[in-house]
């Protein structure tokens, strides 16, 4: 397809390379969808996760530098955007708990493959690809204050200490207002944990995949 086509919206996603109609409501009003939405619409938006039915999975031993519970990978020429991470703790482990999210730019290396499942029912099958694993399995590259974004960190002591501490709640949601934007190569991963222990946890996140033509046509 032709850069200036590219360019001007056409071709994104459409079939016969044709430009979406306008939404429009039964009374002629313009019909605005946001971002994360259209994206999903598109069958852009995908979903990874952990833990099933009444069966979690359980976190590392402290966070751990190439350690990830986690992942979603983008090779070279695909772009992916996470959108939310959603943490519920079934049971917090040790005596204080961490978790964070973060990004660099060599894709994971090992772990169990796990096949991100569409937003939108009828989605094609993601190009990204991604991993799931228990107790820090899932291997990522070494953090690196250089070469590695932090997108999130929560950290808890919950335990009560001569009663001093009140135990921390168990519900996580990170929905950043402007998501970051991962180029390829490039893998997301999160990182769950608590001392002496690994927590017991139900999570996921979800993210949208684009060709990185489309944010970076020139």
């Amino acid at each position: 397809m032709p850069l200036a086509e590219v360019r001007r919206g056409l071709g994104a996603g459409f079939g016969n390379n044709s430009s979406p109609p306008m939404g429009m409501s039964t009374l002629g009003h313009l019909i605005v969808v946001n971002f994360y939405q259209a994206m999903i619409l598109d069958g852009r938006g995908y979903q990874v996760r952990a833990g099933t039915v009444t069966t979690p999975s359980t976190g590392d031993v402290a966070i751990t530098d190439t350690d990830a519970e986690m992942c979603a990978d983008a090779a070279s020429g695909t772009t992916i955007m996470p959108m939310t991470v959603s943490l519920t703790l079934d049971a917090k482990g040790g005596d204080a708990f961490e978790s964070a999210a973060k990004s660099v730019a060599v894709v994971s290396n090992s772990g169990a493959a796990f096949v991100p499942l569409p937003l939108k029912s009828d989605a094609s099958a993601a190009v990204s690809t991604a991993r799931v694993e228990a107790a820090g399995v899932v291997q990522v590259p070494a953090e690196l204050s250089t070469d590695t974004l932090r997108h999130f960190e929560w950290s808890q002591e919950f335990v009560q200490d001569a009663g001093t501490e009140a135990p921390g709640e168990n519900v996580f949601v990170w929905a950043p207002i402007a998501a970051p934007v991962l180029v390829g190569a490039r893998c997301f991963y999160v990182q769950i944990a608590s001392a002496t222990t690994g927590p017991v946890y139900f999570a996921h996140f979800d993210y949208l995949e684009m060709p990185t033509l489309m944010v970076s046509p020139s």
